[in-house]
């Protein structure tokens, strides 16, 4: 496995520094960066602690909704477990530029391994978690955009724009979602189309016949376990308020943040770029964390939205914009990246410990 690493970490290094520089030359002709570094200079250390501690209370909270999915379909995970899961998945998220999908097949993995049950249940719990995180997402989007706009502020066109066309794309994927979890037919037809491809690029190497049955299996179990979920809706009303109350702890973060750097933000303001900087991270362009178009993102919405409300020019928003968004990708990336790669070895000395035994 350690050769396997070393050549992951080589592929994704130059895109990730591909990705930084991107941002700093944004930086460098769009922003005064030593203006920026005086920014991050007067920092708030108590603020921003508190926003560190949000971060670990979000994945607290984010991991209890997933394991509330899990009860309900008879998946018996210990909460330790499951958050450590959680932050493999966040770190296999960032490492592979494959954003959601990785992370979500990763902790699936590990916990169908845990549990020793079929994975289409825990795939299952995985799917249901994220389509009631895109919908509270996509809800905080446009609640934020229709309270802006019924306020008199005056959206920009390339924001407004923007805005729609992630309500499009993300109801689009939700729907999909849906599709896949109640219509079987469907989903067997679009997963024996995926195998026969895979056995057309192999050619001979796959065992289509074995791997066909397995998958069935699996489905069969999955769409029991949605069946389940669906027809016991007291069994969702915690995962529910978890993942509010997650989606609440991110929102704050973001707020503590610029708080820490004297400058309090509207939370309508965060409840619309949160949600498109995430939709844009789902994206696979082939940069790890999309390092570089998130910071750009960020930090232009932040500023085209705030200038009017601060009161100030909009290059000075600019600066701010750009600070808060360095210290908020510190937390939610590097952070949690590092964080992430700590459970990912303890998981391994603990695997290695077992099978010695």
């Amino acid at each position: 496995m350690i050769p396997e690493k070393r050549v992951l970490i080589k592929r994704t290094l130059p895109l990730l520094l591909i990705g930084l520089l991107v941002f700093i030359a944004y930086l460098y002709f769009f922003v005064d960066i030593n203006e920026m570094i005086a920014v991050v200079k007067g920092i708030n250390l108590f603020y921003f602690s508190l926003a560190v501690v949000v971060l670990l209370l979000d994945a607290v909270f984010y991991s209890l909704t997933w394991q509330y999915f899990l009860r309900p379909i008879s998946v018996k995970v210990p909460f330790r477990k499951t958050l450590m899961f959680t932050w493999i998945g966040a770190f296999v998220d960032i490492l592979v530029p494959a954003e959601s999908i990785s992370g979500d097949t990763t902790k699936a993995y590990l916990t169908s391994k845990e549990s020793g049950k079929n994975a289409g249940k825990v795939v299952a719990s995985v799917v249901s978690h994220r389509i009631l995180s895109i919908a509270i997402t996509l809800s905080s989007l446009i609640i934020g955009s229709l309270w802006l706009v019924t306020s008199q502020y005056k959206l920009p066109a390339p924001v407004l724009n923007l805005i729609l066309l992630v309500v499009a794309g993300t109801s689009i994927s939700l729907v999909f979602l849906f599709l896949l979890c109640f219509k079987g037919q469907l989903t067997q037809k679009i997963i024996d189309s995926l195998l026969r491809f895979l056995a057309f690029v192999l050619r001979g190497r796959l065992r289509l016949t074995s791997l066909r049955f397995k998958t069935r299996k699996a489905l069969r179990a999955f769409h029991e376990s949605i069946e389940i979920l669906s027809k016991n809706p007291r069994s969702l009303v915690l995962p529910v308020v978890f993942s509010l109350v997650s989606w609440l702890l991110s929102v704050l973060l973001s707020f503590l943040v610029f708080v820490s750097l004297g400058h309090p933000i509207h939370f309508v303001v965060i409840m619309i770029v949160s949600p498109i900087a995430g939709c844009i991270q789902n994206i696979p362009i082939g940069v790890p964390g999309e390092v570089g178009l998130i910071e750009f993102t960020m930090t232009e919405l932040y500023a085209a939205l705030c200038f009017p409300l601060w009161g100030i020019s909009l290059l000075e928003a600019k600066r701010i914009s750009a600070a808060a968004t360095i210290l908020i990708r510190a937390l939610t990336v590097w952070l949690t990246f590092f964080i992430g790669f700590m459970a990912a070895q303890w998981v391994g000395i603990k695997a290695l410990v077992s099978d010695s035994r």
